[in-house]
């Protein structure tokens, strides 16, 4: 049976069949992870940040959303748990020395390897591009792949000699279950971290309380003192009993001020200065003008004579 024209449909232009599911392109999906920053989607480049979950952002893109988190941007769902900028930590990655950069490919006549990464792992070489499994240290944030973790196990850094644990350890990228995994430990830190929070301040109270008490004790015992030497003595002395160390404290006040006072005295009364050295001074008779020598509402300044 033909149409118009005398074309002839086959059976799959009539019968509508169901619609194939499409597939996300597995390269594009790695490079989107490992090239791009998680929340602003821009190129990664120096300095790159990762958060306790073990994603890659752009450190400037999340200090842009901590300064504003009302402004709406694509992707918050990533950096949802993100607080601060304690939560995140600059990774120390080695550049690949064979990656070109954009300035490779520019007239688009040369084969781009896709799978080349910008970075690889200081210690066995592989390059981070999504194919092999990397970690990084929260202690120190070098970066390094999971089979140089394994083949060479320390609890000091290979590249910067720090210590650290297994505690310390973040899986960048990592699959739902690691995730998950890394969202339980945050939780368990977190929950850590603010019991000893708690338990600093509540020793700060108890040694404020503690000094206050020291210091009540010690203004009670002198005043008590004094108190019971005057009940004792009667009417028989007629001088006054001390009132405590504040009545001495301001005595010897008084007594420093008195001293500081009687000990100023002015430059043009010291005998032992030569007349030049006091005419320095604005104090001198040299320095003093007589009624001539002021100022004229036609001169305007003193100094035309």
């Amino acid at each position: 049976m033909g149409c118009d024209g005398g074309t002839i449909p086959k059976r799959h232009e009539l019968v509508k069949g169901p619609k194939k599911v499409e597939k996300v392109d597995k390269n594009a999906e790695l490079a989107a992870r490992w090239k791009y920053c998680a929340l602003s989607q821009e190129k990664l480049k120096r300095p790159i940040v990762s958060c306790e979950l073990g994603r890659l952002f752009n450190k400037d893109a999340v200090i842009e959303y901590l300064l504003d988190k009302t402004a709406e941007r694509p992707n918050v769902e990533a950096v949802a748990h993100i607080r601060g900028i304690k939560d995140i930590k600059e990774l120390n990655l080695t550049d690949n020395p064979v990656w070109e950069g954009e300035r490779r490919n520019t007239k688009g006549d040369r084969y781009e390897d896709v799978h080349c990464g910008m970075f690889i792992c200081p210690v066995v070489g592989l390059e981070m591009n999504g194919k092999h499994r990397f970690i990084y240290l929260q202690s120190c944030g070098c970066v390094f792949s999971d089979r140089a973790m394994k083949e060479v196990k320390t609890e000091i850094c290979h590249k910067c000699g720090d210590p650290f644990k297994d505690e310390d350890v973040v899986v960048l990228n990592g699959t739902k279950e690691e995730v998950e995994k890394l969202t339980e430990k945050m939780a368990e830190r977190r929950s850590k971290a603010k019991t000893k929070k708690s338990k600093k301040s509540k020793a700060a109270e108890t040694v404020s309380t503690a000094s206050e008490t020291k210091a009540d004790e010690t203004q009670s015992t002198p005043e008590e003192a004094a108190g019971g030497s005057s009940v004792q003595n009667g009417g028989e002395n007629s001088q006054p009993v001390a009132a405590g160390p504040s009545g001495s404290s301001s005595s010897s006040i008084g007594s420093k001020l008195s001293l500081s006072s009687s000990n100023k005295r002015s430059i043009q009364e010291m005998e032992e200065r030569s007349e030049v050295f006091k005419s320095l001074f604005t104090t001198h008779s040299s320095a003093k003008r007589t009624k001539d020598q002021t100022s004229n509402w036609v001169t305007h300044t003193p100094y035309h004579f």
